[in-house]
Formats: C-alpha cells, sequence, structure tokens
C-alpha cells in the first residue's frame, strides 16, 4: 500500500531544507519528519540540534554587526568553505568539522530517529547531510537519499568514508555531479534530478503549464519597451507556446525575500523608501517577505506607517507573514505566480528561476551562496543588485532594456525544472536501483 511513498526528513534551520522537501509532501509517509522537532526526541538530541541551529543563525545575524561581525563571519564560514573546484583534485579527505560531527553521531546522536524510521521499511529521502550521515552510521534499513541544496556544495555533504557509504545523491547541478566524484562518491550513487520546485507553481510534468503561462503574463511588466519581446518572440513562441501579451494582467510586482535568520533586513528598509514614490504612483506593487519571523513583521509595519503609505497597506505594499513554515511556503509559493521580480540572496531560492522569475541578488551569505550566485551568473538568470538607495532609477532602467525580460527567460530554458518529479518517479519506480530509471529523467 506504501510502496510509492517515501520517509521525507528535514530539518528546521533556515529555509533552505524544509523548502527542498515541501514539494514531495506528496510522497511522504503521513508527513513530512523534522528531524530537530519530532515527538518523543530525546533530550540530549534536542539540545544538540538547538546548539547547531542557535550559532548558525546567531552568526549569521551578527554579520551585520560592523567590522566584527564580518571577521566572526568569515571565521565560522572558513568552517564550511567550499574549495575551487580548479585544478581538479582528490578533495576525498574529510574536514575537521565533518570528522567531528561524526563522532557525536556515533556517540548516539540521530540513534532514536533512525530507529522509529525503521520500523517502517521505506526509502529514506533527507535534504540535510546530518541526517543522511546518522541514517548512514546507524544503519537504516532502505535506501537512504540525500537531497543537495545548493549549486555546489560542501565536504560535509559527504561520510568520512565516502566508499563505505550508502548515501545516494540526488544532484541539482551538473557541478553538484562532479563535486561529488571529487568528493569520492562512486558515479552510481549520483543521479541528477534539478531542484526539487514547488508542483502548484509548475504544472504538470511534461507541459510545465502553469510556469509557461506565468511567464507569459510576466514578461510585459519586464519589459515595458517590448525591446527583447520582439527580438525574440519567434523562440517565445516556440518554448512558451504563445506570443507574450501586451498588457500584464498584474501589477508590476517585486517581492524582496529576507532570509531564514533575519539577514540584510535593512536592505529592504532601503528599498521600500527608495520605491516609496513608484509605490505611491501605482507604477510598482513592493511585497516585504518576512516568513515567519513576527518581529520582521511588526518592524516593516512600522515601516509601512512611517513612509505614509498605510492606505496603501495590502494592495500596493504588503508583508507576507505566517505563524509556520508550512503556511508560509503555500502562501510564498501562490505570491510568485504573480511577482515578476524576485529580489534575495542567492540561497537555495535561485533555482527558482527556473520558473521564469528574474532574480535580483542581494550579497550572498556564507561560502555556498557565492557559488549559487556563480551559478546564476553562468546562466544569465541572476543580476546582482546596485546600490539600493537608487533601485528607484536603475530598476526600471532595467526594465525598459529588457535586461530583466532575458533573465527570466533564461532561467526558465536554462535551470533545472523537473526536480521534485524526477524524484518522485525515482520512488515510485525502483529506488534501490537508481539506474533503472537515470537515463529517463527530465532535467
Amino acid at each position: 500500500m506504501h510502496s510509492h511513498k517515501a520517509w521525507v526528513v528535514t530539518v528546521d534551520m533556515g529555509y533552505g531544507h524544509q523548502r527542498a522537501t515541501y514539494p514531495l509532501r506528496d510522497i511522504a509517509y503521513k508527513d513530512i519528519v523534522t528531524a530537530n522537532h519530532y515527538p518523543g526526541m530525546p533530550k540530549s538530541d534536542r539540545e544538540l540540534w538547538q546548539k547547531s541551529q542557535y550559532w548558525y543563525e546567531a552568526v549569521s545575524r551578527f554579520k551585520q554587526v560592523p567590522m566584527l561581525g564580518e571577521r566572526v563571519f568569515s571565521l565560522y564560514d572558513h568552517l564550511q568553505e567550499i574549495e575551487n573546484f580548479y585544478p581538479k583534485r582528490d578533495l576525498s579527505a574529510p574536514t575537521l568539522l565533518l570528522k567531528e560531527t561524526d563522532r557525536i553521531i556515533r556517540r548516539g546522536w540521530g540513534k532514536h530517529l533512525i530507529h522509529q524510521l525503521n520500523k517502517r521499511n521505506l526509502p529514506l529521502v533527507t535534504s540535510f547531510f546530518t541526517t543522511a550521515h546518522m541514517a548512514d552510521i546507524h544503519g537504516y534499513k532502505g535506501p537512504i537519499y540525500c537531497i543537495i541544496t545548493d549549486a555546489d556544495m560542501s565536504r560535509s555533504w559527504v561520510a568520512v568514508k565516502p566508499k563505505e557509504s550508502r548515501i545516494q545523491y540526488f544532484a541539482p547541478t551538473y557541478r553538484v555531479v562532479d563535486r561529488l566524484k571529487l568528493y569520492g562518491v562512486a558515479e552510481e550513487r549520483i543521479v541528477l534530478t534539478g531542484f526539487p520546485l514547488p508542483k502548484e507553481n509548475s504544472g504538470g510534468a511534461h507541459e510545465l503549464q502553469l510556469i509557461k503561462r506565468d511567464l507569459l503574463d510576466r514578461l510585459p511588466n519586464l519589459d515595458t519597451r517590448r525591446r527583447y519581446v520582439e527580438q525574440y518572440h519567434r523562440t517565445l513562441k516556440e518554448q512558451l507556446g504563445a506570443h507574450p501579451k501586451k498588457k500584464s494582467p498584474h501589477p508590476l510586482t517585486v517581492a524582496f525575500a529576507i532570509g531564514g535568520a533575519g539577514a540584510q533586513k535593512e536592505i529592504a528598509w532601503t528599498i521600500m523608501q527608495s520605491l516609496r514614490q513608484a509605490i505611491i504612483d501605482h507604477r510598482l506593487r513592493l511585497v516585504v517577505v518576512a516568513g515567519v519571523r513576527k518581529e520582521l513583521k511588526d518592524e516593516y509595519d512600522q515601516n509601512v506607517r512611517d513612509l505614509g503609505l498605510t492606505s496603501l497597506d495590502g494592495i500596493w505594499v504588503q508583508v507576507l507573514y505566517t505563524k509556520d513554515k508550512f503556511s508560509y511556503f503555500e502562501k510564498f509559493n501562490r505570491l510568485l505566480r504573480t511577482t515578476d521580480v524576485l529580489w534575495t540572496k542567492p540561497s537555495e531560492l535561485c533555482f527558482y528561476t527556473a520558473m521564469g522569475l528574474p532574480i535580483i541578488m542581494a550579497p550572498a551569505v556564507g561560502s555556498q551562496e557565492k557559488f549559487n550566485k556563480l551559478w546564476m551568473k553562468s546562466l544569465a538568470a541572476g543580476i546582482a543588485q546596485q546600490d539600493p538607495h537608487y533601485a528607484n532609477e536603475w530598476l526600471f532602467d532595467w526594465l525598459e532594456s529588457g535586461w530583466l525580460a532575458e533573465a527570466a527567460v533564461q532561467g526558465f530554458l536554462e535551470a533545472p525544472k523537473y526536480g521534485t518529479f524526477n524524484i518522485e518517479r525515482i520512488i515510485r519506480e525502483h529506488p534501490e536501483q537508481i539506474k533503472a530509471v537515470r537515463t529517463v529523467l527530465q532535467y
């Protein structure tokens, strides 16, 4: 009865790991399991998870402190830094941080969780390397799959002794495939799936009709003088099934997504100030995505009042907030269908450019985001932000030039779009024999 189901396991740390598993809820047995917040967790395990989460969020926020914050964050980031890919070489030697994590797991961290999951023999799909290591070390009986959540990855994702590990990897990019090989993972344990995107934004596995429809609606707002659309109208008709409309059914909408640790909130305030007159003139709708952080919602509600935008609140300026992560993902994904520009740091959200969303990239936070930024630039789907104080000038210049329209189309054409469907297919068809379905997966 549960042959098409899996244990889908995530962690509540920031948004990235839960965002990667949320689209897989259809194959989750009962509910998605949150490894650091599940019923019956031993107190000792809970304390270890809390310490790791506390340091991650505290250091991310502390980065904003002038001078000292940057130094502290650089030291923390160095512990999980992604080494340069070139020259190609053997990178299988484990880091000190990985060795320490391995030691703690072998002393019992996560053993209770794996014991609970072993009560039902299902494939295990997880979006966090620590839970994959727990399953590997504590003898999970079924197949173990780990979703990589960035366009490149650190050594922490792979076991101390890669050749002895049973973990199989779902890679979002070609670079991750090659990086895993340098870390010592056998090719037969790697499959290029793409990052899992929300089904409610994609449409069918073959047609992707929602992505195409939303991109067609978006292009008139992104190319106000139709410079890009007129030049590439044949290509757009061929790829999207129709010519772009002359007018979008929704107003120009920019969404600024603040990271899970609350970093870069000052950028959102600067943007709101700069775009104030455009909001008043109904030239632009601004949505600040506060996620599940109530203090950010309260702060930006006050900013709206301070800027005299209260009468436009909820229409031309909005703050997206919910009390829990899954409600947030649901509302955020719905918002994206009428969003024209996604402005965010280059987190896991960089993969959302595959839905025809141009990304304005705020400064990267951490080594993995620097590599995400590099990947976005290589696709020509992401553009580094200019000075936010002058967003009211350069943003509209970009819209008139058609640059953001080009970025949107490049994201749709070049970024992986089938991650969710590929992972579901692997679980549905022979999960223990990844080779059986590898050759028919779409990217």
